[in-house]
Formats: structure tokens, sequence, C-alpha cells
């Protein structure tokens, strides 16, 4: 079987970063009341409402026509995206959110390997492609782990783990370990099997 391209790979892994990101965010919010969504933990905290509006816009402004249009387009209002409606509702909220990874997960789909190369360009600083995706990447990590703390926090005793259980983390070690790697099963099924496993 022939070796993925580094490139290829890259691409790869970012689309299962993201997928990745995204199931974890929706395992947290899942959880939440339709008015703990809009819950605050101070004045300078953002509700996961908030999070989910900025996570989307950025998304929109981002990855809209990625290869060949400013990344900060001149239609995003960002300090909008902190701001929510007393008439926002959990749906208008999901609509969002769902356009917003829609535009991402279409735009990577796209790329190619030769395209990791090429430059765009983010308020006029100009990136190569990879850079983008790796700023994108860890960017939306960066909320959507602030979405699991809030939510966690939110449900407390009834927070649902989206990891390994507190307590179980010998059970799982042991239990991976007593997997018996199968004769003609690809690495990249591995890769497969321990991306759906819980988030550590």
């Amino acid at each position: 079987m022939s070796r993925m391209s580094i490139g290829a790979d890259y691409l790869d892994q970012v689309r299962r970063a993201l997928r990745g990101h995204k199931r974890l965010a929706e395992g947290a919010i899942a959880q939440l009341q339709d008015k703990e969504l809009f819950y605050q933990p101070d004045s300078e905290s953002n509700s996961v409402a908030v999070m989910m509006k900025h996570i989307a816009g950025n998304m929109r402004s981002r990855f809209t026509d990625f290869l060949t249009t400013d990344g900060e387009k001149p239609d995003r209002h960002r300090d909008q995206e902190f701001e929510i409606s007393a008439h926002t509702t959990r749906a208008q909220l999901t609509e969002m959110w769902e356009s917003g990874w829609k535009i991402v997960s279409d735009a990577v789909a796209s790329l190619k390997e030769d395209d990791l190369e090429r430059t765009i360009t983010i308020r006029g600083e100009v990136l190569t492609v990879l850079q983008a995706l790796h700023r994108a990447v860890a960017h939306y990590a960066y909320h959507v782990g602030q979405v699991v703390f809030l939510a966690k926090h939110i449900r407390g005793a009834e927070w649902k783990s989206l990891s390994i259980p507190r307590g179980q983390s010998e059970q799982v070690n042991a239990a991976m370990a007593a997997r018996k790697p199968t004769a003609g099963v690809p690495e990249r099924s591995k890769q497969e099997d321990l991306e759906r496993t819980k988030f550590p």
C-alpha cells in the first residue's frame, strides 16, 4: 500500500481535527438546556451561545472563497458576534453553527496538497494556506475548549463526560493495550479507531 504524501496527510489530519472539534463541542452543547446556552459567569465572560455565534462568524468570513479573497470579509462585523439578542433561539444558533462548519468543511475538502504552498491574506497579512489552516484549527480548538469547560461548569454533577471518566484511566489503558494488531489492517484504519475513542 502506498504511503500518503506529507501534504495529503496534513490535509487529512486537518479534516479529522475539525470533525473532532465539532463533535466535542456538540457533545457539550447537547447537554445544556436552552436557557443555559446563554449563561454568562460574569460580565467579561462569553456564554456558549456567544461562542457558537463567534465561531460561525469567523468560519464564514475566513473560509468563504478561501483561496481568492481576504479572510476578513467587508461584511463581517466581528464585534456583533459577541452580542446576543434576547430573542435569539437555540434553533437560530444551531443554524448559524451548522452553516459555518459546512463552509469550512467544503473549503477544506476542495483543497489539494499543492494548495498548501499558495498564499492567501487575512486582514492583509500574507499567509500560506498551510499557515492559515493551522491557525484556524488552533483557534477553533481554543473556543471548543471554552465551550466544554463552561458546559461542564453549568451542568455540575449532571455532566456526562466527553473524555475518559475520572477514575477509569487504568481500565481504558488496559483495554487499549489488549487490542491485537490485525494482519492486513492499514495504519489509517487504526487511526480511525483512535478518532472514535473519546478525547483523553
